[in-house]
């Protein structure tokens, strides 16, 4: 159930960027706000990156992104392009060979930090080969690699420098014409990333890449880029996103969606509103949820369920979701559909009685929404 459209100031006024192309995928202007992700197996090892490739698409991923470190790389990735049902971003560092090679290997996009790439001369043959070969270019600017110069001038990292990094770039790529480009700014401190961004997205209409560098665990981590990205996109600033954690890749693409979820800029899969439990609670409301996020992880159709433990809230959150279940006494509680009160159902039948509920109202989700599309 959506009820956005009544709360006008629930709305967010996204910033206005020109559209590119990442392969099959639009990154900017009204096109949604994109869950990116990226493999940390051996980029060598073709069969593990493209078992992992599938893994994060098959968890939502919009674009996925592969490290090209060396010559072994740049083969396996061919494959990984060929096997891969979404778009491939080919990292390049540090030698500018491996751009032009993942380039003509199939990669959609090519991400080059600035400060480690080489000079404009190099640049230039990497723009020819993503030209060539319909490739589109992030400029990764990053807070721990930028170029001698400006840490001459500024004495440290700082957002002035990052921003002045990514115009640099901006205008070379522009000096050969070509503008199918996004660019990112990242830091691993929420302040310095966040207000490169702000100065960016105010320089610049090109499409941005959102991320919180190196960000940390899975706690610490999704805290950080929460919080960072929460922000800059909150303010509309964001095209694209990529929450950068210490974990399995795609516990990033769960994590991005539910800042894109929270903020209602993306809708994917179950959105489970639950309380945190306490003695007032009718059942165990903890293992309950767990199961439930377990057992509905293969529902991708946008739908609210609602778990809470007692009459205090839940019947209050079960009037806002498809699917409510609120707990009761004498080992029961009351089971809400469509935000309406409609049978009381035991706690020992909650689990498998919710999941055929949710997969019910799912299943009639998409069937209006494809007879809508007729």
């Amino acid at each position: 159930m959506d009820h956005n459209h009544i709360r006008p100031w629930r709305n967010i006024a996204r910033r206005k960027s020109r559209q590119i192309m990442v392969g099959s995928v639009p990154v900017g202007g009204d096109a949604p706000i994109s869950v990116q992700t990226m493999t940390n197996t051996d980029s060598s090892d073709a069969p593990a990156t493209i078992a992992q490739v599938l893994a994060c698409a098959e968890a939502g991923a919009d674009i996925v992104r592969v490290s090209v470190p060396d010559q072994a790389a740049s083969r396996a990735l061919h494959e990984v392009v060929r096997e891969s049902p979404v778009p491939i971003v080919a990292d390049i560092h540090f030698h500018y060979k491996r751009g032009i090679e993942a380039a003509e290997a199939g990669a959609a996009c090519l991400r080059i930090n600035p400060g480690n790439i080489g000079d404009a001369a190099r640049v230039a043959e990497v723009i020819k080969a993503a030209r060539d070969n319909g490739c589109s270019i992030r400029i990764g600017v990053n807070a721990g690699s930028l170029e001698k110069h400006l840490l001459e001038k500024y004495g440290e990292p700082c957002p002035d420098a990052m921003i002045e990094s990514g115009l640099d770039h901006i205008r070379i790529l522009q000096d050969h014409d070509f503008h199918e480009f996004k660019i990112s700014v990242k830091a691993s401190d929420v302040f310095m990333a966040s207000a490169a961004y702000i100065g960016l997205a105010e320089a610049t209409d090109a499409p941005i890449h959102l991320g919180i560098t190196e960000a940390g665990g899975m706690i610490s981590g999704t805290v950080k880029s929460a919080i960072g990205l929460g922000n800059l996109l909150w303010m509309g600033i964001g095209d694209t996103i990529r929450v950068s954690l210490s974990a399995d890749p795609v516990e990033e693409v769960k994590i991005g969606y539910e800042i894109l979820k929270s903020l209602g800029l993306r809708h994917r899969g179950v959105n489970i509103i639950s309380c945190p439990s306490c003695a007032r609670q009718g059942f165990d409301v903890i293992r309950t949820v767990s199961l439930l996020e377990e057992r509905l992880a293969h529902i991708k159709t946008p739908m609210s369920l609602s778990i809470i433990g007692c009459v205090v809230n839940g019947p209050g959150e079960a009037l806002m979701t498809d699917v409510g279940f609120t707990g009761g006494g004498a080992g029961s509680g009351m089971v809400y559909l469509a935000g309406k009160q409609s049978h009381k159902l035991g706690n020992d039948q909650m689990i498998e009685h919710i999941v055929e509920q949710v997969e019910r109202r799912a299943a009639e989700i998409e069937a209006a929404t494809a007879e809508a599309a007729e």
